[in-house]
Formats: structure tokens, C-alpha cells, sequence
């Protein structure tokens, strides 16, 4: 039994839920997303809640009933408080900053990197050693986040490079003579 599942994802204050079929779109002070689900689950919505439950005892509708009530609470989330993934660079000459829709960073290369900030997702740099992603769709933070560590991963002997806020970076000791 899904544990997850069974949990009914409350609507809180200025969040509204509509479903059509498989389909639940949802609407919030942050903007409108929608998800649709697979066939092995039921949505509804009663007393100010989204309820999933599944169709069957199947493997795969207990696997979907769990999944799809995760997509739904990020969907209510989302469109509520949004999703914010901070990014921290260290290393000497390392930095980042904003130019409009493009944000530049020195990442000890040749030359500078460009990334441009893709639809739905807001990126800012509050200093030069940080960055801050944020937007309604978790997927598309995470991912974004991602694609910017990516151009410097920390690396295990300075640990120079882009690292999310608070990650651990395994540290190895350097070569003995």
C-alpha cells in the first residue's frame, strides 16, 4: 500500500484545482500548471483536497497512485510558494553575474560562459559567488540548476567549483612525496 498515496493534498489559501478526466490543472498566486495522469488512477477533489486513488491492486497502479500524488503536491506547491535552488561558487577568479536573460560566468576558461536563462525559471546572482534559480516547476529548477553546475563541478582536491548551497564535497588528500 501506497503510503504516500493516501495522503489527500490540501489546497491552501488562493490555490484553485480543476480536473478534466485524467487531467488536473491548477491555479495559484505564481501561475497555472497542469498535470495529466495515467489511467491507473482516479483524481478528485472534495473539501478543499486532491484525493488519488488507484483503480486496481496492481503493481503498476500502486506504483502510479504514489508518483502521482508527488506530481499533484509539487503542482500546488509550485503555483503557492514556487521552488528556489541555490548555487554556490568557490575558487579564486570564479564569479557570476546577471546581464539581462544571460548570466555570465568566469569559470577559469579561455573565456567566459554564457548561459541563457530558459522559459519559466527566473535566475539571479545576490553576490558573485552565488546563484539563485527559481520558478514553479520543480523539474525544470532541478534541471536548470543542474545544467549550471554542470560547466564546473567541485572538484575533490580544492574543491573549486559550482556546488549547490550546503552541499558536502568529498575531499581527498593530494599526492605525498
Amino acid at each position: 500500500m501506497s503510503r504516500i498515496g493516501k495522503k489527500p493534498v490540501e489546497l491552501p489559501q488562493g490555490v484553485t484545482a480543476e480536473v478534466k478526466g485524467q487531467t488536473i490543472e491548477v491555479k495559484g498566486p505564481k501561475g497555472t500548471r497542469s498535470f495529466t495522469a495515467t489511467d491507473d488512477v482516479t483524481l478528485a477533489i472534495d473539501n478543499g483536497a486532491v484525493t488519488v486513488t488507484p483503480r486496481g491492486q496492481s503493481k503498476r497502479a500502486r506504483q502510479q497512485w504514489g508518483m502521482s500524488r508527488s506530481m499533484v503536491a509539487n503542482l500546488v506547491t509550485g503555483v503557492s510558494q514556487g521552488f528556489k535552488r541555490e548555487l554556490e561558487i568557490q575558487g579564486v577568479g570564479y564569479r557570476a553575474q546577471m546581464q539581462g536573460k544571460v548570466l555570465k560566468l568566469a569559470l577559469g576558461y579561455s573565456h567566459d560562459v554564457d548561459f541563457v536563462t530558459p522559459d519559466g525559471v527566473t535566475i539571479t546572482a545576490p553576490k558573485q559567488t552565488e546563484i539563485v534559480v527559481e520558478g514553479i516547476d520543480e523539474q525544470l529548477v532541478g534541471q536548470v540548476a543542474a545544467n549550471i553546475r554542470e560547466w564546473r563541478r567541485p572538484e575533490p582536491y580544492k574543491g573549486k567549483g559550482i556546488r549547490y548551497k550546503g552541499e558536502v564535497v568529498f575531499r581527498k588528500e593530494g599526492k605525498k612525496k
